[in-house]
């Protein structure tokens, strides 16, 4: 029998999971609805008064209350914070300030999302660095192959803590452990993790660890956050600079810029300021309820899933342990052409995403055990 628990939070604040069954949180999560009523102020705001109340020192201190979020939620302090427009740019001016010579290796595996390779291969064109990259047995990585690829030369291990397209979870302390021991750092995409599985960067021994607000986090698209080790933050030179990159802001000049010291030097220009503000109610959001509650109850709601999945004869392609698993789950139909169990759940709005020769299920706080049960129900009746 399907295990029964009450909703973690209030489904009126996320309207789409009244609307349809929305199982799709590692695509793009259902904004917290205060976050998104918070972005639209912001912008209406400026439309209509410029920067009559978004003035100077507003703009000084528009990342306060997500460096403070945002800290919360990796157990750090908020001068450990840097915030962005997306992972991608805060990984790749992190890239180029770490810049590993031609005499060194990046670490990392070939089913990573792109935005954790790619920065450092940028970096390889240029200093001539080795990218070693783990090979997959099917959709995931056995840890020991990227243990063997580290040595003395390893610059840097570059992981995503939860892989987008199997959902497995990466031991973070145990690599950090392995990676100090070779003077190397941990750096670590939080994309498909942060929100929904508890993180202690500082207790994890991470180096860097950065993620987006428009998955797990429940916030907007145009926002990112980074966590450096204080000892990190203040050896580097960002690889991206630009007028935000002084400790005075407003002191503008075209001398060499005075960093500040901390991780606030790898913010370096305008952005989508709302966005940002929208991110800190989303992350506050998720604290408060408790990232550990959190992770508690989607794992209730892909247990139900899975033994859902394997009663219909599905493959479950996903792990299933303790230690690696995630809230994604991922199945295959052998019974069925994949892209036609994609179309029929999408025709019965059950939203789901196919990737590669899978169907990547993602449930998070705002699903019930009965979107599973619906979804598993349409599922049962493909033709």
């Amino acid at each position: 029998m399907p295990t029964q628990i009450e909703p973690l939070v209030p489904i009126s604040e996320f309207p789409v999971a009244q609307t349809c069954t929305y199982i799709n949180a590692a695509n793009v999560a259902p904004m917290y609805r205060p976050a998104a009523t918070a972005i639209t102020e912001w912008y209406q705001d400026v439309a209509e008064n410029g920067s009559n109340h978004f003035n100077e020192e507003a703009e000084q201190t528009v990342f306060d209350d997500l460096h403070h979020q945002a800290a919360r939620l990796f157990s750090a302090s908020p001068t450990d914070i840097a915030v962005g427009s997306s992972t991608t740019e805060l990984l790749s001016s992190l890239a180029w300030a770490v810049m590993p010579n031609k005499n060194s290796n990046v670490v990392s595996t070939d089913v990573s999302f792109p935005a954790s390779v790619y920065p450092w291969r940028r970096v390889a064109n240029h200093t001539e660095c080795e990218i070693r990259l783990a090979g997959s047995e099917g959709d995931t990585v056995n840890p020991e192959r990227v243990k063997d690829l580290v040595d003395d030369n390893t610059a840097v291990i570059a992981l995503s803590h939860v892989e987008f397209r199997s959902g497995q979870r990466w031991d973070l302390h145990s690599f950090s452990e392995i990676a100090h021991r070779h003077g190397a750092l941990l750096v670590v995409d939080a994309t498909q993790s942060a929100g929904a599985i508890p993180i202690d960067a500082p207790g994890m021994g991470i180096d860097a660890i950065a993620t987006g607000a428009y998955k797990w986090l429940c916030g907007p698209f145009g926002a990112a956050v980074m966590y450096l080790a204080p000892e990190i933050a203040t050896r580097l030179d960002p690889g991206l600079v630009g007028f935000r990159s002084q400790v005075d802001i407003w002191d503008i000049h075209t001398d060499p810029p005075d960093y500040p010291q901390d991780a606030s030097r790898f913010e370096f220009s305008t952005m989508a300021y709302g966005c940002a503000e929208g991110f800190a109610k989303s992350i506050e959001f998720l604290v408060d309820t408790g990232i550990d509650r959190i992770f508690a109850y989607n794992q209730v709601l892909a247990d139900n899933l899975i033994n859902g999945l394997i009663s219909i004869d599905a493959e479950i392609t996903s792990p299933q342990n303790v230690v690696d698993r995630s809230p994604i789950v991922t199945a295959r139909f052998p019974r069925h052409d994949i892209i036609e169990v994609a179309k029929h759940l999408k025709r019965n709005s059950v939203m789901v995403a196919l990737r590669g020769d899978v169907i990547r299920f993602s449930p998070h706080l705002y699903n019930q055990i009965k979107d599973v049960d619906r979804a598993l129900n349409v599922l049962s009746e493909m033709p």
